[in-house]
């Protein structure tokens, strides 16, 4: 906790008339803790404890629960899981999570005003991390579904010819409907991990769940390493960026509490753009490879690699005195030793977990998913809805017609993003980022927890306080649309309503200490005062840019 020693006072530096050895005027570890916690950054970050703990009590009987739950049933507490008590359940985790979305607009005012230090940030994330990891599978019911396709390879199937539906049992018995005859659309090494996992618990969903959470911590810790550092490359601040993509409610909520496997596939492959910046290139390319055979998404990355290694055998070459080799050796250079170490490493995977490639065909299954968070759904409504006072259209047959559109969409895009990497690191990177965001808006399906994964690489960027507005209310109603037990709200009115109007509160927030004036004058006055700021004044706040 030494960073938290940032926040001593005035009078605690110049105490004995400043001449005292440094060692003796640092307060103790304990002190500086104590003048954190009781410091608003301190309180906002026990406040973001206290929303994560109510998320776990009222996930008992609110969240994506077994369907039959013997734990609750010897505890006495199925009355949770009904009428009054599924009520009380739901009021308490949206007072959770709302709390944690007040407690992280919080830190981000501090944080745009030099308050926080990055070494705080990083502890407020296990702080909040921990308590989500004795809650229930949160928002979503994928957990059991990786699983029961764990105990597929467990069992001797293939999980990439056959769903869980080949292998029933308890674990089955909690996989959503839809994915029951589904097969595995993940790389082998996350099957290995469910292999692992499930021949350690067995069917024991609760301990299943638990270690899976725990496998998915790398993620976290790859990139609460990765993202500050990925800001020094790309001219952002390390604060606002450990704040956007690693302390966000959508990501701790969803990834940890909802028990995805995005964590671990946006650590590894944060991690490895950080390491190609960093001149160490075919490890980087080795961590996005394992990204790889975690979720195929972070593939999009590897070609854009090859244009950084590329401007980085220019540059040392100039540096050298030597004349660059010709661009197409160099691309066929650097993108024969990425390939061979992709397909190395992905090798070793297919190999350990005996399977093929059929994943590449299971990415399919994600067209069962429709709702308005992906472009080609929102254009197949609107020209049903549109069209009906005259033609008979059915979604179906529209919706085919409209992710195609799109498909192609995104190879267009995809295509010139990477065309136009190749100019700088940061351009790059940047086509990194369109790639994924592309991906997730032109894509048949697109789930809130989705928008990690471009999240992630847009906060290393200088960010004007518009965009970290724009991206605080979204962030707020991606993590607001969808009900705790994981089903869909965007079709309810009320519940889109209330959550646009939180995310647009959350945003005016981030720049106001009470943008509905409910303070009175003298009050607003008062909390309008920032602390002094602990960064260098000459530290880049990202304000005056505009990307």
């Amino acid at each position: 906790m030494s960073s938290i020693s940032s926040h001593s006072t005035s009078e605690d530096r110049s105490s004995d008339g400043g001449t005292q050895p440094s060692a003796a005027r640092r307060p103790s570890r304990l002190t500086a803790t104590g003048n954190f916690l009781r410091s608003p950054e301190g309180k906002a970050a026990i406040l973001g404890v206290v929303g994560a703990v109510c998320i776990v009590f009222g996930g008992f009987g609110a969240g994506s629960v077994r369907r039959r739950d013997p734990l609750l049933e010897e505890m006495h507490l199925s009355w949770l899981r009904f009428g009054h008590g599924f009520v009380l359940s739901t009021i308490i985790v949206w007072v959770g999570v709302l709390l944690m979305i007040t407690a992280w607009v919080r830190l981000g005012r501090a944080t745009l005003h030099g308050r926080t230090t990055v070494g705080e940030l990083r502890w407020i994330v296990p702080a909040w991390t921990a308590p989500l990891l004795l809650s229930v599978p949160m928002f979503s019911r994928d957990a059991y579904s990786y699983l029961a396709q764990g105990a597929l390879l467990r069992d001797g199937f293939d999980p990439y010819a056959v769903g869980p539906v080949a292998n029933p049992g308890v674990l089955l018995d909690n996989v959503s409907n839809v994915w029951t005859t589904t097969t595995a659309p993940y790389g082998p090494l996350f099957l290995l991990l469910g292999r692992g996992i499930t021949s350690l618990t067995g069917d024991n969903v609760i301990a299943g769940t638990m270690l899976l959470r725990l496998t998915m911590l790398p993620g976290l810790a790859l990139m609460m390493w990765a993202v500050p550092r990925l800001a020094k490359h790309l001219g952002g601040r390390a604060t606002t960026a450990v704040w956007l993509a690693v302390l966000n409610p959508l990501v701790l909520i969803h990834l940890i509490g909802g028990v995805h496997n995005e964590l671990l596939m946006v650590g590894l492959m944060t991690a490895g753009i950080v390491l190609t910046l960093e001149h160490r290139h075919v490890g980087g390319i080795a961590l996005v490879a394992i990204a790889v055979a975690i979720k195929a998404t972070a593939g999009l990355a590897l070609p854009f690699l090859v244009w950084i290694w590329m401007l980085h055998l220019r540059e040392k070459a100039r540096a050298e005195g030597r004349t660059p080799m010709p661009p197409a050796l160099a691309f066929v250079k650097t993108a024969g030793i990425g390939a061979a170490v992709f397909v190395a490493v992905f090798a070793v995977a297919s190999v350990i977990a005996g399977v093929g490639i059929g994943w590449l065909t299971a990415l399919s299954g994600s067209a069962k998913i429709i709702n308005w968070l992906s472009l080609p759904t929102i254009l197949a409504h609107l020209v049903t809805v549109s069209t009906s006072w005259f033609l008979d259209l059915r979604l179906g047959p529209v919706l085919d017609v409209t992710r195609l559109l799109c498909a192609i969409a995104l190879v267009v895009v995809l295509a010139v993003a990477w065309w136009l990497g190749r100019r700088s690191e940061r351009d790059a990177v940047k086509g990194i980022l369109i790639a994924l965001v592309a991906t997730v808006v032109l894509s048949p399906a697109a789930l809130p927890w989705y928008y990690s994964w471009p999240l992630a690489v847009a906060a290393g960027f200088a960010l004007s306080r518009t965009t970290l507005m724009i991206l605080t209310g979204l962030s707020t109603w991606l993590m607001l649309v969808f009900q705790p037990d994981g089903s869909i709200g965007l079709y309810t009115l009320g519940h889109v309503a209330l959550a646009v109007f939180a995310a647009v509160v959350a945003a005016l927030s981030l720049t106001r200490v009470d943008p509905l004036r409910l303070r009175s004058d003298r009050s607003r006055q008062h909390r309008a005062v920032p602390n002094a700021p602990k960064t260098p004044a000459t530290e880049p706040t990202g304000d005056e840019s505009t990307s």
